[in-house]
């Protein structure tokens, strides 16, 4: 048992001996990270499973009160204060270790009838939970900001683009709220991963159960979850629900990523819709004029990086059943990205809250670039009688017509003629009233002067007609008022479950 730790479990049986440095420091090291956050659950984990052995007269009183009194010292530790040693294997080894140290042969009553996998699945659970519910918030929080900055901007005409080609006339606004849309359907998978995540695995035992009586229903109430796992070996196996969980929270930051890449472009000077605010902004250090917008490169990356991480946790569970492999690198991996996503979606909603929008410049680009093509069309076929292909195809000729008129310079084309719309629809053989065009002229209005009453004539549920924004953005702020109080319920209960069992079991610890 040469170069073995002093007590390290199988030393004296089977392996002979302790691990090789190169093991610590590639394999134990990286299981032993995760204390930082398994700490609180793993103690959780053991007082649940004390008082549990304790119920059934499995385990004897006085064993149950120096343990429960042990392990709430441990609660009561910092992780970082904590002796986790990665040279005994993964945080449950360096606990038990612990145990052995101050209590003997009496610390040896815990791991019955329980895997210290069982352990860690709980904590890891636990852990993922409150990262859940941390990043719902987050996602919450941005929905709020996007709706409220919606309603705000909601009269604000602009060029809305396709593949950044001016399209048609829009309220910005409505653009925004958009992406208030995309935050609620975030909130609802990062929901749907949590109701995967809140089983329990306690009482799995080693593979298919143990015979030690435990009352998995039981262990599962005093855990603050849902329900056991419905099947032991995969409860305790399968990793989809961190993948899932990963996904998710890659999927809420990209959400904010989309909008982060337009808004890159459209801070720029050749834009100059928007300006992020100082807080959000970097100075360069060799270009005294630079305003970076630093945040929004934070957040296109971390999206990028958690994209990675969620592809990562899939490739993973490429392995047979009842592996490591898809559970080493995951517990950091999934837990690690449910915190990077909450911290990109609190940047993002900051970014979005203290960014300042140029609504005259967003304005004036309004109509602009031939975008009154489509609304032409349209009011061709309103007023003109004409089917819509036929209306495109004049409405498409007047602006080359336009273009060609003009020169081709800069501004060429911004608004097609009567003269145009008739010579285009000669060109096509079709016959065009005069007053057909001006009707439709006069409808489509003037560019760089297209106010809301423009919008206002698509007034389709969910449609840029201002009252339509607002009606919308309203639904957001009600679906999220929703989310935050399923979330704040069910924080409450956890933590009161988590309350209710450490009571339990300082009642242990002090004979009561």
């Amino acid at each position: 048992m040469s170069g073995a730790p002093e007590g390290y479990l199988g030393a004296e049986g089977r392996l002979g001996g302790g691990p090789s440095p190169e093991l610590v420091e590639a394999g134990y090291r990286l299981e032993t990270a995760d204390a930082r956050f398994l700490h609180r659950g793993l103690c959780l984990a053991d007082l649940a499973h004390i008082l549990e052995l304790r119920e059934i007269g499995v385990m004897p009183e006085a064993a149950a009160r120096a343990l429960c009194r042990e392990v709430l010292d441990f609660l009561a530790t910092p992780a970082e204060e904590f002796p986790y040693r990665p040279e005994y294997g993964d945080a449950y080894n360096s606990r038990e270790r612990e145990l052995e140290r101050r209590l003997g042969g009496e610390a040896g009553w815990l791991p019955a009838g329980r895997t210290r996998r069982e352990a860690g699945r709980i904590a890891l659970r636990l852990a993922l939970r409150e990262g859940l519910l941390d990043c719902h918030e987050a996602v919450a929080a941005l929905a709020t900001v996007l709706a409220g900055r919606g309603r705000e901007l909601a009269e604000v005409t602009w060029n809305d683009v396709t593949y950044l080609q001016p399209a048609q006339p829009s309220s910005f606004g409505y653009y925004l709220a958009g992406f208030g849309e995309g935050a609620v359907r975030d909130l609802e998978r990062i929901r749907a991963c949590y109701r995967l995540v809140n089983l329990s695995p306690a009482g799995s035992g080693g593979v298919g159960g143990t015979a030690i009586p435990v009352d998995r229903m039981r262990l599962a109430g005093r855990l603050g979850f849902d329900a056991p796992t419905a099947h032991i070996r995969d409860g305790m196996w399968s990793a989809d629900a961190l993948a899932d969980a990963a996904t998710a929270a890659a999927q809420a930051v990209l959400t904010a990523d989309r909008l982060a890449e337009d808004l890159e472009i459209f801070a720029s000077p050749q834009f100059g819709y928007v300006r992020l605010g100082e807080g959000s902004s970097r100075a360069s250090v060799f270009l005294p004029q630079k305003r970076n917008p630093y945040a929004l490169a934070v957040i296109r990356g971390g999206a990028g990086t958690l994209i990675g991480r969620a592809a990562g946790l899939l490739a993973t569970q490429r392995t047979p059943s009842a592996r490591t492999d898809n559970w080493l690198y995951a517990y950091g991996e999934t837990v690690g990205a449910v915190e990077a996503a909450a911290r990109l979606l609190r940047l993002a909603g900051e970014t979005v809250r203290g960014m300042e929008v140029d609504t005259e410049a967003l304005s004036a680009s309004a109509g602009r670039h031939g975008s009154l093509a489509a609304d032409l069309a349209e009011r061709l076929t309103m007023d003109g009688g004409l089917d819509y292909r036929s209306a495109y195809r004049i409405a498409a000729r007047a602006a080359s017509v336009a273009e060609r008129s003009a020169g081709g310079g800069d501004g060429a084309g911004e608004r097609s003629g009567a003269d145009d719309l008739r010579r285009a629809a000669g060109e096509l053989g079709i016959n065009l009233g005069a007053a057909d065009v001006e009707a439709a002229r006069a409808a489509t209005g003037e560019p760089g002067r297209i106010g809301a009453e423009h919008l206002a004539v698509r007034d389709a549920p969910g449609s840029c007609a201002p009252h339509r924004v607002r009606e919308h953005c309203r639904s957001v702020e009600e679906r999220v008022t929703q989310a935050r109080r399923w979330s704040e319920t069910t924080r409450s209960q956890n933590e009161a479950a988590a309350e209710q069992l450490t009571a339990a079991a300082r009642r242990m610890a002090e004979g009561e």
